[in-house]
């Protein structure tokens, strides 16, 4: 896949239909080994369905991002305006709260053109601030994230399903000259 063809657009409500089977799917690929099939199942329909999506999609505290080519959509991130746990303390937080990269997209520098593209994002929400949270086990996501400059600040029960797990809180600045062109 030829990186000049893939395309950065916000999602709009027409999109919740492939973006609740996406955001499933690259969910389930990423964690489902490591959890009961039966906790991931109340996991992806109450996190990721369609109805989820379609709220999510609508909402202006969240901007949607997706990366696509011949549109197949090969990778996706929400930023929001979320109140965060006390642990960060950067000025105008706003959250990473999603960003999936589906594995055949790898590789090719897409996700460090959709963090960029998050950056952006929290800017036009008033943000100062990003964090996310990001699973312990998930060394994969932490050292991607430590490339992009976050630091952790504490940690925080996740759930899936009614399986408590624990996340590690993460932030950094949003620097203007993150937004630039890849």
């Amino acid at each position: 896949m030829a990186k000049s063809s893939i395309q950065l657009r916000r999602a709009g409500i027409a999109d919740a239909d492939a973006l609740a089977a996406f955001a499933a799917r690259t969910f389930a690929e990423a964690f489902g080994a490591d959890n009961r099939a039966e906790d991931m199942a109340v996991h992806l329909a109450t996190a990721y369905g369609l109805p989820q999506q379609s709220r999510e999609l609508a909402d202006p505290a969240y901007i949607t991002l997706l990366m696509t080519q011949a549109a197949e959509l090969g990778a996706y991130a929400q930023v929001r305006r979320h109140p965060p746990p006390p642990c960060v303390r950067g000025p105008a937080p706003v959250e990473l709260y999603r960003f999936y990269v589906d594995r055949a997209w790898r590789g090719q520098g897409v996700a460090q053109h959709l963090m960029r593209a998050v950056h952006t994002a929290a800017l036009e929400l008033g943000g100062r601030t990003l964090w996310l949270s990001v699973w312990e086990r998930n060394p994969r996501a932490i050292s991607f994230c430590a490339r992009c400059g976050f630091h952790a600040v504490g940690t925080a029960d996740f759930y899936v399903g009614p399986d408590r797990q624990t996340d590690r809180i993460l932030e950094r600045g949003v620097d203007r000259d993150e937004t630039g062109p890849p």
